[in-house]
């Protein structure tokens, strides 16, 4: 009896949970729009950048996760440039494109939820989605990656490095 009743409260648990998770991403999705994604024969400036797609929060809120639109989950993937702005290449989500001009400004965090890494480990992209301005992070598998990642968004967006 008891392991059932313990069975029963961890099925409830996950089902409560979902639900959770499945309204947030439904009322998200109402009021954010779907992001762009890279148009077909993109040409992608330099070699792609291996590492992890953390997660998109609303902009300086990193423990309030977007769930709309696969936006909240967190993946292998492979950020890349083109004239058009930011591609995302997420394995198991689509490809996500920040365009260029909707990019305001680009910094470093050591955390977003779920996440936390060494000071600055994880680059963070402010954008706007639609009217909501979100925060992107992508941690670039190797560190030497991450400056150069950094002074190319600031590039694109015509800041200096």
């Amino acid at each position: 009896m008891p392991t059932l009743l313990t069975v029963a409260i961890v099925i409830g648990v996950f089902a409560l949970l979902w639900w959770g998770w499945r309204s947030r991403r439904d009322s998200q999705a109402a009021v954010l729009p779907r992001p762009a994604r890279p148009a077909e024969g993109t040409t992608v400036i330099g070699d792609p950048i291996d590492g992890t797609y953390v997660v998109t929060t609303l902009s300086g809120q990193h423990l309030e996760r977007v769930a709309a639109h696969g936006l909240g989950i967190r993946t292998s993937a492979r950020l890349s440039f083109s004239d058009a702005g930011v591609i995302l290449d997420r394995d198991g989500g689509d490809d996500l494109l920040i365009p260029v001009d909707a990019i305001l400004d680009v910094s470093t965090t050591s955390g977003m939820i779920g996440k936390f890494v060494e000071r600055d480990g994880i680059v963070v992209i402010t954008w706007k989605l639609g009217d909501t301005p979100v925060d992107t992070g992508f941690r670039t598998r190797a560190a030497a990656d991450r400056q150069p990642t950094i002074d190319h968004i600031r590039q694109l967006i015509g800041e200096a490095s």
